[in-house]
């Protein structure tokens, strides 16, 4: 029986898997769809590596690393000491269960399967509910332009360099020709779509790359059902990962009214923690301010309920 309504949520890994769990857990079964970032994809040792289509699957699948928050839980690295005894490139770290999602992934690549199609089976086979939808089968690649070393790739720069090199700008190297993948363009022409929500990622490393896909963006700007985003910076600072550092460096003020502004004339609602309550936002946009620090799955929950609740969805 297909679900009575459906949520569509716009993700990159860690911070937006939070609140993709959330929602996984107060929907009905088959309700939540995640449009996930495809940027931060590249090729390593010679495997089609999907590092946010990847958190998405294991948290949905209760899979995940608690403590890192990437990668799987009991991970084993027994393949990363052989190799780095080799003297391969141990930069980027690929545990032994995590290389198996990467080894099938490129061999099913190879013999013709879209990223879409593969990710598809991987989630049928983890028994997730809710779908994964890679934002392009096409590659698009997020490049960053910094001021130390110029153009680096995203990994190199945000694994390799761990973020240390000040940013200048970011490209997202092949969106332009880049086609929404089918399952994408199918999930924002469904009928059934109820809401769109922007979970609690880096606007401009996980959002805007999907958003830079051709039609993305025109989509969600005409359509015809709620936006509601919620922030990832808190009282100035970043939950995860390196938000406010980039925002500094790109000459934009780190907090809750600079990512309001980045996302005038798409979103309806702003959901920005307790802390930044008050915070200004565009006209046309409404702020609603709700605890957004997720430590536990009740916390997770408790954001998904809040945010479905003002989509005019309550769970």
């Amino acid at each position: 029986m297909s679900p009575p309504f459906r949520i569509l949520a716009l993700s990159g890994g860690i911070g937006g898997a939070k609140l993709a769990l959330g929602l996984d857990r107060v929907l009905p079964p088959g309700a939540l769809s995640v449009l996930a970032n495809t940027g931060d994809d590249f090729v390593h040792l010679g495997l089609h590596v999907s590092p946010d289509v990847d958190t998405l699957l294991y948290t949905l699948a209760g899979l995940d690393d608690p403590v890192k928050g990437w990668g799987r839980r009991e991970e084993t690295w027994t393949f990363m000491a052989a190799l780095k005894a080799l003297g391969g490139e141990d930069w980027f770290l690929l545990g032994d269960g995590d290389l198996a999602t990467h080894v099938e992934r490129s061999r099913l690549l190879a013999q013709g399967l879209t990223l879409s199609e593969i990710t598809e089976r991987f989630r049928a086979r983890l028994g997730i509910a809710s779908a994964i939808l890679p934002m392009s089968d096409d590659p698009v690649r997020t490049r960053v332009k910094t001021r130390e070393e110029g153009w680096l790739d995203f990994q190199p720069y945000f694994v390799g360099r761990r973020c240390e090199p000040a940013v200048e700008a970011l490209d997202f190297a092949g969106a332009a020709e880049a086609r929404m993948a089918p399952a994408v363009a199918a999930a924002l022409a469904d009928p059934a779509l109820a809401a769109i929500v922007l979970c609690p990622s880096n606007p401009y490393l996980s959002i805007d790359p999907i958003l830079a896909v051709p039609g993305i963006r025109a989509a969600l700007a005409r359509r015809r059902v709620p936006v509601v985003a919620v922030s990832p910076i808190i009282a100035g600072q970043a939950v995860k990962g390196p938000t406010a550092k980039m925002m500094r460096e790109l000459g934009l003020e780190p907090g809750a009214a600079t990512v309001a502004a980045h996302y005038a004339g798409l979103v309806d609602i702003l959901v920005v923690d307790e802390a930044d309550a008050g915070v200004a936002v565009p006209e046309g946009m409404a702020v609603h301010a709700a605890p957004t620090l997720m430590r536990s799955l009740d916390d997770r929950t408790a954001l998904a309920r809040v945010v479905l609740a003002l989509a005019g969805r309550p769970a």
